[in-house]
């Protein structure tokens, strides 16, 4: 679940940019869900219980992928980049990009050796 104040930018973001399918919107909930190849994301305004000015993650959703080259064509020139897509010595070919909100999305393949 990631918290958003731009519920309805999140959505496009994620459905417009990435490619994946809203799932679920309940724009009375302030909550959505988007599905893409097996993963599913939540994203919804953060609740009265929970202090949030912005997203303070301090961490990445990290995505495993069956073909990076393909998804960093798609999507390098559309988003905020964090890192290109590089072969890493620990067996995997990953790329990080930022979404609408500044989280950090990574998506990884493993690669045989």
């Amino acid at each position: 679940m990631i918290y958003t104040r731009e519920l309805k930018e999140t959505v496009a973001f994620y459905v417009n940019v990435l490619g994946f399918e809203c799932a679920a919107f309940e724009e009375s909930w302030g909550w959505a869900s988007f599905v893409k190849d097996g993963v599913e994301i939540m994203a919804c305004l953060p609740n009265e219980h929970i202090p949030f000015d912005a997203p303070l993650f301090t961490g990445s959703l990290y995505i495993t992928t069956e073909d990076a080259d393909a998804l960093w064509q798609q999507w390098k020139d559309k988003c905020r980049v964090c890192y290109e897509i590089e072969t890493f010595e620990y067996g995997m070919r990953e790329f990080a990009i930022y979404d609408n909100n500044g989280y950090l999305l990574q998506f990884g393949q493993e690669i045989n050796q």
